[in-house]
C-alpha cells in the first residue's frame, strides 16, 4: 500500500482498513517508526533497518519497555545491530524469532497502545 489509506482484503469476506496516520524521518540506525490504525485500532510498529538474521529477541508479547531497551539484534554481514525501543511502551505483538532470516523494512514488532 506504500504509505496510502487503504483497504486490503486478506482473504474471502475478510478486509483491513488502513488509515496512514503518520511516518517518522529515518532515524541514525535507518529506521522508520509509522503509526497507523488498523480497522479503528490505532497500531503503532518497528520495521528491519536491513536485511539479516535475528540473532536474539529481548522482549515478548504483554511486556512493558522503556526507552532504549533492546528489543531485538539482527545480524548482517558478520556485524550485530541492536534495535532499541524509542519510547516506553507495552509490546503488543513479536512477529520474528531468533535465527529467523528478515528482509529491509520488514515488520519485526507492534507496540501497545
Amino acid at each position: 500500500m506504500g504509505g496510502r489509506d487503504g483497504n486490503q482484503d486478506i482473504e474471502r469476506g475478510k478486509t483491513l482498513v488502513i488509515v496512514n496516520q503518520a511516518t517518522s524521518a529515518t532515524d541514525s540506525q535507518g529506521m522508520v517508526t509509522t503509526f497507523f490504525e488498523l480497522n479503528g485500532q490505532p497500531r503503532r510498529i518497528k520495521g528491519a533497518p536491513m536485511p539479516g538474521v535475528i540473532s536474539r529477541v529481548f522482549v515478548s508479547p504483554g511486556q512493558a519497555v522503556n526507552a532504549g531497551d533492546v528489543l531485538v539484534s539482527i545480524e548482517a554481514m558478520k556485524m550485530e545491530t541492536a534495535l532499541r525501543a524509542e519510547k516506553d511502551s507495552p509490546i503488543s505483538e513479536v512477529l520474528v524469532r531468533a535465527g529467523g532470516q528478515i528482509g529491509a523494512k520488514e515488520l519485526l514488532l507492534v507496540y501497545g497502545a
